[in-house]
């Protein structure tokens, strides 16, 4: 089964078939921001990919979108959108997506 590392949480979670790396986040049992209910709507699910990116599904036209407007950097994915085939990413939550309840690894 594809995984996904979190470094800064730190957490190994498998991502099952079909399933959005926030969904696998979420039935890992990790809380991550998200405010429009996955819709892709805005860009607080993002993840900054360390090392992966090939593995995952192509950018949708929301992170295209995000893309064009500054909002979503290159190496940044909306985890709402992405999925992961097969393989294994790396990713970090970014500082400014940390929620405030939640203990992450230092830099």
């Amino acid at each position: 089964m594809p995984t996904l590392t979190v470094q800064n949480l730190p957490a190994v979670v498998p991502v099952p078939a079909g399933s959005t790396l926030l969904a696998a986040l979420q039935a890992a049992g990790h809380d991550w921001m998200h405010a429009c209910g996955a819709k892709g709507r805005c860009t607080t699910c993002r993840i900054t990919l360390v090392s992966g990116a090939e593995a995952l599904t192509p950018h949708t036209a929301s992170e295209l979108r995000y893309q064009a407007a500054g909002r979503l950097q290159p190496n940044e994915r909306l985890t709402c959108q992405t999925r992961l085939p097969e393989g294994h990413a790396t990713g970090r939550v970014p500082e400014a997506t940390k929620l405030p309840h939640m203990r992450y690894a230092e830099e």
